[in-house]
């Protein structure tokens, strides 16, 4: 069975023109047999009352005078070439006197039976459509009134009929106009059905194509976009889609070819350490030292390593934070001072340090670990008697605290700014007193800001200075403890 969405479109389109034709039918059969019946009734009870009117001016006192008067026949016989219909005249008990029919239609030996007399006695007028007690063989139009003489007395009955079967040969009339219309409507619509469907269904199968492509590993495969509507929207979207599992495809393969590459160097070394050790080419008084060389390869792949970890709880949210309300200050003061021998050593300045207590609202762990990844990296970057400049901005109006780390040296290369927080980036040209380091440091920094409800990013004047900034929001400080004593005193009042 045909599932497809022509398929389904064009039977539902049939299903719903079939439904409409047919009730379209059923309402305009209802229609005409009503006008016909109604205008059929009109003209029999028009005929009727005009004789009705004529009779009541001739000076007939009994029914049984209606016979053989040739003003009552000449009268009939006019009105009925007129109207094409037959008229009836009984009396008061139904009997047939007089009748204009000279095909044989009307069986005279029938009497009209006197519901239909009453009717027409109490209501001034009869209508139906039927065979008139029986007095004809197929169904009649039939339209009476009572005959009234001058003296205001109803003397007999007066009734005009119209075959039906005019009605029938009408509606087979309109029922084969209606069924050519219907046909031609249904063929014309099928066939516009059938091309706006293909048109519909035709980008909707490349986008498929296109999607079984990109599924199959052809990361290239796009579908092509055309107009504005829906189906171009999806084909947009389908492309917004593939570039970006393009681009973490892409992603995925530098960050296995930089891992690759991070873990090959130092475990290089310590393999060459090793065996040099091993088969006696390193004497013995040098082991020491190459074992210090061997350590610290050690630990940067044991930094490599955690680095790694800390990304992947990042990206798939494992990483769980706690967040509180801290100052700021303590926790970079606590930096400083653990890195206080390495400002010593290079004579490196460090200025702006002035505490003073500044909330935010975070994790005291991520903070610690951004501030000093970010100490850490200017250290390594700023050279001997350089300057390192920190500054903590508190803007309450807007709700976030802003950090700023500045370090003098060579900077960052312009064209490597917008790069620096990506993974494994490293810009040793531009930063070149120090190449090592996993590039991941920056990364984690991002993903923890940008976790924290913060934002960070770079700034640098090529050849003299990089600063890094980053905000957090702001800690709201705690109500001030009143003393035991005075909430005694407020207790006894």
């Amino acid at each position: 069975m045909n599932k497809s969405i022509s398929g389904r479109y064009f039977r539902t389109t049939a299903l719903v023109l079939v439904s409409g034709i047919t009730l379209l039918g059923f309402i305009l059969m209802y229609l005409c047999v009503g006008y016909f019946r109604s205008d059929s009734e009109s003209t029999l009870l028009t005929g009727v009352h005009s004789l009705q009117d004529n009779f009541v001016q001739l000076d007939i006192q009994e029914a049984s005078q209606l016979k053989d008067q040739p003003v009552v026949e000449q009268a009939v016989s006019v009105l009925a070439n007129a109207t094409g219909s037959i008229f009836l005249m009984t009396d008061n008990y139904g009997r047939i006197l007089h009748c204009s029919d000279t095909t044989g239609a009307v069986d005279l030996t029938r009497t009209v039976n006197s519901r239909i007399l009453n009717t027409a006695f109490s209501e001034g007028e009869y209508t139906e459509l039927g065979e008139l007690s029986g007095i004809y063989h197929s169904s009649y139009y039939s339209a009476g009134c009572p005959l009234i003489n001058s003296s205001g007395q109803v003397i007999g009955y007066i009734f005009a009929s119209r075959n039906a079967e005019a009605l029938t040969a009408f509606l087979e009339s309109i029922f084969s106009a209606f069924i050519v219309s219907a046909a031609v409507m249904l063929l014309v619509s099928s066939i516009l059905s059938i091309l706006l469907t293909s048109r519909l269904a035709g980008p909707l199968r490349r986008i498929t194509a296109a999607a079984q492509s990109f599924g199959n590993g052809d990361l290239s495969a796009r579908a092509p976009v055309a107009g504005d509507d829906e189906v171009a929207q999806l084909a947009v979207t389908f492309n917004d889609m593939a570039d970006k599992l393009q681009a973490v495809d892409a992603s995925r393969q530098s960050f296995m070819g930089n891992i690759a590459h991070e873990l090959r160097t130092p475990m290089t070394s310590i393999k060459g350490f090793v065996d040099g050790m091993l088969d006696g080419t390193i004497p013995d008084d040098r082991r020491d030292h190459y074992l210090k060389i061997v350590s610290g390869e050690v630990g940067r792949l044991t930094r490599l390593t955690h680095s790694m970890l800390d990304i992947t709880k990042l990206e798939t949210g494992e990483y769980v934070m706690s967040a509180v309300d801290f100052d700021i200050w303590e926790t970079v003061s606590s930096i400083l001072f653990s890195r206080e021998q390495q400002f010593i050593e290079h004579a490196i300045r460090l200025t702006g340090f002035n505490p003073v207590k500044v909330l935010v609202h975070a994790d005291p762990d991520i903070v610690h670990q951004v501030i000093y990844n970010i100490v850490d990296n200017a250290l390594k970057f700023t050279p001997d008697g350089g300057t390192i400049d920190l500054s903590v901005t508190e803007n309450q109006k807007q709700g976030f605290v802003t950090v700023a780390i500045l370090n003098t040296g060579e900077g960052i290369d312009p064209e490597a700014l917008p790069y620096v927080f990506e993974r494994f980036f490293k810009a040793d040209k531009s930063r070149g007193l120090h190449a090592e380091g996993s590039g991941l440091g920056l990364h984690i920094c991002k993903q923890l800001i940008n976790r924290s409800g913060g934002k960070i990013w770079a700034e640098s004047e090529y050849g003299k200075n990089a600063v890094f900034y980053f905000t957090l929001p702001c800690g709201k400080p705690k109500p001030p403890e009143r003393s035991r004593s005075s909430r005694n005193a407020q207790n006894n009042k």
